[in-house]
């Protein structure tokens, strides 16, 4: 029986009506095809019940996740540094599947919490919490002043440890403003913004750590409870239009499965240092608003040209549209050969859709 920190759990298969006729896409930002139909899911949905038998929506996980994923050896254990949105989907992938993971949050009376790490209190693992590690993911972000919390406060313990492989979880934005152009892996980081370049900072630390570490650079994360439907619903949407304006993004589900194939990929050696993990199809963020209210069966927010809704934005949003880039994926989809489970917005979005409608969020 699979064991999460909050003891045993069960686990529930139920097959949704209907048959999903999309196929799984291998990526190259080829061109943008809607190739989900709205349809039913077609798919097993795992849910785990805790053992009084009510639902944990924080362990719900898509059979087709795990279904195209495979373990990891038998000797391999994970530890995932900052277990909370995007960290703690990879933790409970890699548990469905059987492989060991030891997972960090703040605090232990959260999900998924295994071990506390908070660097800002010196809260921070045992040297035997790191015992037999194979495996790191690590999602926690900069200090204010730009250093890495986990090479400061882990760095020499890591670096006593056999790894075969450390990922660490960055930003596209350490590429800065490209007027709407294409980058790749092999386009030089330009950061602008100060988070952008705290992260930049990070990156080489771990670069120069000596430590067999990968860069994931991401784009925008969403997922079931984080997207354009929930703030649909919750009437916070704002259909804003600035010219050629475009967006990347990446489903938490695929944030999971590229780390996963990452680590397989690298019982063969070292690979890339740098890996962008992003979906096929850049997309105006006005396009997703109205494909949202499509699924939702909801009004559409009203227009607002992106000139009269700047004074009232927040400087973080603002900060966001001030840069335009298209993120390649061709390194991880056709050279590292993973497969994107949502290759655009319109599949991410059905997906969240379906599994909010099993379990609201």
């Amino acid at each position: 029986m699979m064991t999460l920190a909050n003891g045993p759990l069960k686990a529930r298969v139920l097959r949704c009506q209907g048959q999903r006729s999309g196929q799984k896409n291998h990526g190259d930002n080829g061109p943008c095809r809607d190739q989900t139909s709205l349809g039913g899911c077609g798919r097993l949905t795992t849910r785990f019940h805790n053992r009084s038998g009510k639902f944990n929506t924080n362990v719900l996980m898509l059979s087709e996740l795990v279904n195209q994923s495979k373990p990891l050896k038998p000797d391999a254990r994970v530890l995932v540094l900052g277990g909370g949105y995007s960290g703690g989907h990879v933790a409970r992938l890699l548990r469905t599947l059987g492989t060991a993971v030891r997972c960090s949050r703040r605090s232990l009376n959260v999900p998924d919490a295994d071990l506390v790490f908070d660097s800002t209190t010196g809260q921070i693992p045992m040297l035997n919490d790191l015992d037999g590690i194979t495996h790191v993911l690590s999602t926690i972000p900069p200090t204010t002043e730009g250093q890495d919390p986990v090479l400061t406060q882990l760095g020499s313990q890591l670096r006593g440890q056999s790894l075969t492989w450390i990922g660490y979880l960055s930003t596209t934005g350490v590429y800065g403003d490209r007027q709407g152009r294409w980058v790749s892996e092999d386009d030089p980081a330009h950061p602008s913004q100060p988070r952008s370049q705290r992260r930049y900072a990070c990156e080489q630390d771990w670069l120069d750590s000596g430590l067999p570490v990968q860069i994931l650079r991401l784009p925008g994360i969403y997922g079931p409870g984080r997207s354009v439907l929930n703030s649909l619903r919750a009437g916070k949407a704002r259909r804003i239009l600035k010219n050629n304006q475009v967006f990347c993004r990446i489903h938490v589900d695929d944030i999971a499965g590229a780390c996963l194939h990452l680590m397989h990929r690298a019982a063969d050696g070292p690979g890339p240092t740098i890996v962008n993990v992003s979906d096929n199809c850049p997309a105006a963020p006005q396009d997703l608003i109205q494909y949202g209210a499509g699924l939702l069966n909801c009004e559409l927010p009203d227009e607002e040209p992106f000139e009269q809704a700047s004074p009232s934005m927040s400087a973080m949003a603002r900060s966001f549209w001030s840069e335009n880039r298209r993120v390649r994926n061709t390194l991880l989809c056709r050279q590292l050969g993973y497969s994107l489970l949502h290759p655009d917005f319109k599949a991410g979005l059905q997906d969240c859709f379906r599994q909010e409608t099993q379990s609201p969020y």
